[in-house]
């Protein structure tokens, strides 16, 4: 930051045609099929994707039946990949599978019995964010970023622009004073295409149909710098140019790299990992404590230790924001939120197949009824106790 409290931040977004993202679709996909047979399967899927081939591995204790050839084709369908032109595509690709059983030790700390409390699926540490720069409670970066994105997947399925092609990028960098969004600096966009687009002609209708679209034209002007495709093609993309696996875009997926992250993805995890579930629930403490009033920006950690139910850490930060003292905030989320696995699944009603969705343009900031650690139920409540 410099002396007069000006700095610059960036985030990145990508669409779900990338390849990391086909990956975090399949995982999630097939985690999805178990979850709507079973509520109590345990899935750890991974996924990789590179020419011609997907790969799914991991462990899978089940009642149900996943038919995995029918689920990959099926969501690499659904993501546009749908001619062999792409050099990657669901009629042809090869799909083999490693899938294996939950060790047994895991299981043994993980269910829960008349003896033992469900307990964490892994040691592990949890983050959640939120703050006040945009009506989500996210970041501007990073949610102007995903938007950019789903807006390129949009013309491209709306057939507005119909030499798009699934694969794409975008960058957003904004300028800060004091702690609040002032501009936008800078829009990267990578747009994967058709052979015979004119490079001119994608410029200038990306720049309309997409960017003049999503970034507010108050945050705009004429420093405002924009790039598109600046190596001058994108036709090779996807599988075919880039190897993909589950679980590489983690900062994509969560705050484009504000505040901290603990390492773990979220995509092919049952809510019985913590990775998934424990950084849903961290998410919805800080969001509701900074809908609350009690911050203008908060970050909140979790620790856990596998089979202990009770999270064995909650760290505050409020980055000298908050309006009352962070030892009552941690005493406040304790009283007012189950950080326990079990009770993080009931009160985010997680054993539902609502995890494809949360795969592509980030888990946090989305308005869908199945991202119920958006909700903001908890602030009123909050603020009660608080006086507020």
């Amino acid at each position: 930051m410099s002396k007069d409290g000006k700095y610059l931040f960036t985030s990145e977004s990508v669409t779900e045609g990338h390849p990391d993202k086909i990956c975090d679709q399949i995982s999630d996909s097939i985690l999805d099929d178990l979850l709507a047979q079973d509520p109590m399967s345990r899935v750890a899927c991974e996924t990789m994707v590179t020419t011609g081939l997907v790969l799914i591995a991991g462990e899978i204790s089940s009642q149900a039946y996943c038919d995995f050839q029918r689920i990959v084709r099926k969501t690499v369908q659904g993501i546009g990949y749908t001619t062999a032109r792409y050099g990657f595509d669901y009629e042809t690709c090869s799909v083999l599978s490693s899938i294996h059983d939950q060790s047994p030790d895991i299981s043994m700390g993980v269910d829960e019995s008349e003896s033992h409390e469900q307990g964490a699926g892994d040691q592990g540490l949890m983050f959640g964010y939120a703050c006040n720069d945009t009506e989500e409670l996210m970041p501007m970066p990073i949610m102007l970023a995903h938007k950019l994105v789903r807006q390129l997947s949009k013309v491209r399925r709306e057939k507005t622009l119909t030499y798009l092609r699934p694969d794409g990028k975008s960058q957003v960098t904004v300028e800060y004073f004091q702690n609040k969004p002032v501009r936008v600096d800078a829009v990267v966009i990578a747009a994967q295409h058709n052979a015979d687009v004119d490079m001119e002609v994608l410029r200038d209708d990306i720049k309309e149909t997409v960017i003049r679209r999503i970034i507010p034209a108050n945050m705009l002007d004429k420093n405002t710098k924009i790039y598109i495709n600046e190596t001058g093609r994108f036709e090779l993309g996807g599988p075919f140019a880039d190897t993909g696996l589950t679980g590489r875009k983690i900062i994509v997926d969560t705050y484009g790299g504000v505040g901290s992250h603990g390492g773990g993805c979220f995509s092919g995890k049952d809510p019985s990992k913590v990775d998934r579930s424990g950084s849903y629930m961290a998410r919805y403490v800080a969001k509701n404590l900074v809908a609350a009033g009690l911050a203008d920006r908060l970050e909140v950690q979790l620790a856990y230790a596998i089979g202990v139910p009770h999270p064995v850490s909650i760290m505050v930060d409020t980055f000298g924001t908050s309006t009352v003292d962070e030892d009552k905030i941690k005493e406040l989320i304790r009283n007012h939120f189950d950080l326990t696995p079990k009770g993080m699944i009931k009160t985010l009603d997680l054993l539902r197949p609502i995890y494809r969705k949360s795969s592509y343009y980030g888990h946090f900031g989305r308005h869908e009824p199945e991202f119920t650690w958006e909700k903001t139920d908890k602030a009123d409540a909050i603020r009660r106790d608080v006086k507020l």
